[in-house]
C-alpha cells in the first residue's frame, strides 16, 4: 500500500512538472499573441470568417484599437473590439506598443537597417515595395521592387531613401522596408516559360454588394452584375490559354479597394485587370482602357485595347486614357482597368447585357493579356 502511494506521488510530481514544462513551451511559442493593433484605413470590414466571401459583421473606423488574438498564413487576423469581434485583413492594422503608439514594422530586415550614405547599397525586405516620385506617400507611384532586389542609395530625407535601381531608374522608398546585406533568396512563384501559360492573373469584378455601380438608364442594368459575369468569362478564357486566375470576388460581395490590391500583391500576380462599365452625361459610346503608370501599366493597357479595337466585339474602342484610380495607382502589379460600354447610352446598354458581347469582350481581354506576355 505504501509503495503504491509513493508511486502515485511520483506520478503526480511528473504530471505537474510536465505541465509546467508544457506551459512554458507554449508560452514561448505564442508570446506575440494577443497584442493591440490600430486600424489604419478609413473603414475596416470585420467579417464572420477569414475570407473575402464571408459576410461583413461590422466596420471599424480609422484609429480604432482592437486586440489581435489569432493570425493565419493568408494574412487574416482574428480581432476583438469593444463592440465587435471577427476577422479582418491584417495589413490594414498596425501593431501598437503599451503607450498606444504604432510600433515599428514587423518586416524582417536583412543585415540591419539600411545606411543613408550616398553610394551605399540596400536590399528590399518587404514582399513588394513601391517606388514614389518624392519622399512621402502623397507622391505618385512610379514603379515597384520585389523582395531581395538591391538598390543604390543616392540620398535620404526623414524616413525616406532616394534610390537608384539596377535598371537606372531613380525614386524614393520608405526606409523601414530596406536593409543592408546580401539579397535574400526567394522562391520562384510562377512559370518562367514564354507567353501567358503559367502566369498568374488577378481578375477584378468592379463594385458588388451594397454598391451596384452604374445603373442603366434604359433597362436598369446593374453594373455589379455585368462586371461579375464578364469577369467569369475572362477567367474561362485565360484558363483556356493556360494562365492561372484569382478572382477578387465570385459572389455579390464588395471587397474594399485596398483588399483588391492586397490580393494582387500578396499573391505576387503577374498582371491585374479590373472590369467595369461606364457612364456619361453625354451620349458617349464604346470602350475605354485605363492605365496609371506610363512605364509599368501602359504596355498592358495598350495590348488589351488593341484587341478590343480590332476584334469586332460590337462596340468601338475609345482608346487609352490615364486613370488616377486606386486599384491602378496603389498596385505594384502591372495593372489595367477596362470600361466595356456606357450604361448611360441606350444602345450600349442593350448590347452589353447580352452574354455574346460579354464573351467576345472577355476573349479580347484575354488575347490582349497573352499578347502582352508574348
Amino acid at each position: 500500500m505504501r509503495t503504491k502511494w509513493i508511486g502515485c506521488l511520483a506520478l503526480i510530481f511528473i504530471v505537474i512538472v510536465g505541465g509546467f514544462g508544457l506551459r512554458a513551451h507554449d508560452a514561448s511559442a505564442v508570446t506575440k499573441l494577443p497584442y493591440q493593433a490600430k486600424v489604419t484605413t478609413t473603414a475596416l470590414n470585420v467579417r464572420s470568417e477569414p475570407s473575402l466571401q464571408a459576410s461583413v459583421v461590422g466596420q471599424l473606423r480609422s484609429g480604432a484599437v482592437v486586440t489581435v488574438t489569432e493570425e493565419d498564413d493568408d494574412g487574416w487576423v482574428q480581432i476583438k473590439g469593444s463592440k465587435i469581434s471577427g476577422y479582418a485583413a491584417g495589413y490594414l492594422l498596425h501593431r501598437t506598443d503599451s503607450s498606444g503608439q504604432t510600433a515599428g514594422s514587423s518586416s524582417s530586415s536583412v543585415g540591419g537597417k539600411a545606411s543613408s550614405s550616398p553610394g551605399s547599397t540596400a536590399t528590399v525586405t518587404a514582399d513588394s515595395l513601391r517606388i514614389r516620385s518624392g519622399p512621402g506617400t502623397g507622391y505618385s507611384v512610379i514603379g515597384s521592387l520585389k523582395q531581395g532586389e538591391q538598390v543604390s542609395v543616392a540620398g535620404s530625407q526623414s524616413d525616406w531613401l532616394k534610390i537608384r535601381t539596377s535598371g537606372g531608374s531613380t525614386g524614393w522608398v520608405a526606409k523601414e522596408y530596406v536593409g543592408q546585406g546580401a539579397p535574400r533568396q526567394t522562391e520562384q512563384t510562377h512559370s518562367s516559360g514564354n507567353g501567358i501559360k503559367g502566369k498568374l492573373i488577378v481578375v477584378d469584378a468592379g463594385h458588388g454588394g451594397s454598391d451596384p455601380g452604374m445603373i442603366g438608364t434604359t433597362y436598369e442594368t446593374q453594373e455589379k452584375e455585368l462586371t461579375l459575369s464578364t469577369a467569369q468569362y475572362v477567367k474561362q478564357e485565360l484558363t483556356r490559354l493556360g494562365a492561372k486566375v484569382i478572382m477578387t470576388r465570385t459572389t455579390d460581395v464588395k471587397p474594399e479597394l485596398s483588399e483588391r490590391v492586397h490580393i494582387s500583391e500578396t499573391n505576387r500576380a503577374d498582371a491585374f485587370v479590373s472590369i467595369h462599365y461606364n457612364s456619361s452625361e453625354k451620349k458617349t459610346s464604346g470602350t475605354l482602357t485605363f492605365f496609371y503608370s506610363e512605364k509599368k501599366d501602359k504596355p498592358l493597357a495598350y495590348a488589351i485595347e488593341a484587341q478590343l479595337d480590332k476584334s469586332g466585339i460590337g462596340l468601338r474602342s475609345n482608346g487609352l486614357s490615364f486613370g488616377d484610380l486606386y486599384v491602378l495607382r496603389e498596385n505594384s502589379t502591372v495593372a489595367a482597368l477596362v470600361e466595356l460600354g456606357f450604361l448611360s447610352n441606350a444602345k450600349d446598354e442593350s448590347i452589353v447585357r447580352g452574354s455574346g458581347y460579354q464573351r467576345n469582350a472577355a476573349a479580347a481581354i484575354a488575347r490582349g493579356l497573352a499578347n502582352y506576355f508574348d
